[in-house]
């Protein structure tokens, strides 16, 4: 259901200011909040609690030795869930390796996510009538793999959008600045969704970059920047959605930074402590970062869930991420063979004769 922008559009005065619609206390900022429908905005806070709960089983999961490692997500539900939810089914996700709510409220379901922690190749695999792409791991690759599907939808008078999300490490790839040239040039329909949480693993934002921020990069390449509270999934969502609404209208490409904060460590192979004050995260989350916390200070206020009604929900999302993770760990094992699939639509004969290469070589071995 849509969303109406309604008295939300102004220009913010300072680079450092922050686009934000819910304050941390769940109070909306703007009158006439008549355009958060009750549904539309349950129906947020629904896929908010799915993917909380996702995530923190595949925590479980890793540590069990179920799963290999991973890389959490909490903190950035609002970023995700509010990107994702603004496109279309037929429109293009760039994710990278840990963007897994976005490809959920996309459209992915969770047993192939499992299956992709669990190295399976088919874990990638997009569901038939969405165009989601596998997450990239290499930092920024997939940004330019987002500016040129849209260049050919544009050559081609496809009416889809590409939403690329990315950390803000790859801003110090060489590929986030040919990404942004490219789609300043030709004008393409990419949205470019930075999850600013502060850390490019362990290096801190103020150490990567000179400039205060990156919306501010939008500049050298002559087109939108946008700079919003990564918490505030109404933000979030108005923010994205009007860059597509310009997108679709054939004027061109929008960088936007959402300030937001990666709770946990990097991945499940990293120490967070190492490099930061975890306690200082932690008091600051249960005081405003959360988006969960805050959203549902809102809700609350509205008189729309109850506490009983709530944990009826999380009950029901539990049991069908459990049958999902069931789904996941029955499928078949993958094969090495594996590697020469999802490559090419009409495989080559190089391709074809390495395949039986391996597989005499794998059947001598057996021998």
């Amino acid at each position: 259901m849509a969303i109406e922008n309604k008295g939300i559009q102004r220009e913010l005065k300072h680079e450092e200011n922050l686009f934000q619609v819910l304050t941390p206390k769940g109070e909306c900022q703007y009158e006439g909040s008549e355009f958060l429908d009750k549904t539309f905005v349950l129906s947020m806070y629904k896929q908010m609690i799915n993917c909380r709960e996702f995530d923190e089983k595949a925590l479980k999961l890793q540590r069990q030795g179920r799963i290999g490692t991973y890389a959490s997500f909490k903190g950035q539900e609002a970023c995700q869930i509010g990107g994702a939810l603004a496109l279309r089914p037929t429109d293009w996700l760039f994710p990278t390796y840990r963007d897994h709510a976005a490809i959920s409220t996309h459209g992915q379901p969770w047993h192939r996510i499992f299956l992709y922690w669990m190295g399976h190749m088919d874990g990638s695999l997009s569901p038939d009538d969405r165009n989601i792409l596998p997450p990239a791991v290499p930092i920024a690759t997939q940004m330019l793999h987002a500016v040129g599907t849209a260049w050919a939808d544009k050559l081609k008078g496809n009416p889809h959008v590409s939403l690329v999300f990315f950390g803000d490490g790859a801003t110090s790839e060489g590929d986030f600045h040919e990404a942004l040239n490219f789609a300043g040039v030709y004008q393409t329909p990419t949205i470019f969704f930075c999850q600013n949480n502060g850390y490019a693993i362990s290096v801190p934002f103020e150490k990567q970059s000179a400039s205060k921020t990156i919306k501010q990069r939008s500049v050298a390449y002559d087109m939108r920047g946008e700079r919003v509270d990564g918490n505030d999934i109404f933000a979030v969502y108005l923010t994205v959605k009007r860059a597509i609404e310009q997108a679709r209208k054939g004027r061109g490409p929008t960088l936007i930074e959402a300030v937001t904060t990666r709770f946990g460590s990097h991945t499940t192979a990293d120490d967070a402590k190492k490099y930061r004050d975890q306690e200082e995260i932690e008091r600051t989350w249960k005081e405003m970062q959360d988006p969960l916390t805050r959203l549902k200070a809102y809700i609350q206020a509205k008189g729309w869930l109850s506490e009983e009604e709530e944990a009826q929900m999380k009950a029901k999302i539990r049991e069908t991420i459990d049958e999902e993770l069931s789904m996941a760990e029955q499928y078949p094992k993958p094969s090495i063979s594996q590697m020469f699939e999802h490559v090419y639509e009409n495989q080559p004969w190089y391709v074809k004769e390495q395949e039986q290469e391996l597989a005499e070589l794998l059947g001598k071995e057996k021998r």
